[in-house]
């Protein structure tokens, strides 16, 4: 028996996916490739990004009480990676599952909040 739903369990393979891709570019490909691959703050958000990714998942996947929040931050965070990645160039893979995994966060965030609305409009007074 599956304790999670399907857009979690979707989510949770999408923020897996982005911290790998996201961790092992940065140490490996951007590391290689020299220049402003290498520059201090880029390199920072790619890891920033692999390690938020971590934590969103680790929170979603227990139903922490911050999951819907750390997920519409992992969005963000998400979204600022893949902008800068692609300004940089020859970093589709890191692009896209940057891209990808934060519209599963934006999916996630907004599941959990319609959620929460419709459990407060079933205790309304009547």
């Amino acid at each position: 028996m599956n304790h999670l739903d399907g857009t979690t369990q979707e989510a949770l393979q999408a923020l897996s996916h982005c911290a790998l891709t996201c961790h092992s570019m940065a140490l490996v490909h951007c590391l290689e490739m020299g220049g402003a691959h290498t520059h201090p703050p880029h390199l920072r958000l790619m890891l920033d990004c692999a390690s938020v990714c971590t934590t969103t998942a680790e929170l979603a996947g227990h139903k922490s009480q911050f999951h819907t929040q750390m997920a519409a931050l992992c969005a963000v965070i998400c979204e600022t990676c893949a902008e800068a990645c692609a300004a940089l160039g020859d970093m589709e893979d890191c692009v896209a599952a940057c891209q990808r995994c934060a519209a599963h966060c934006r999916t996630l965030a907004r599941a959990a909040h319609a959620e929460a609305l419709d459990k407060g409009a079933s205790h309304a007074p009547s």
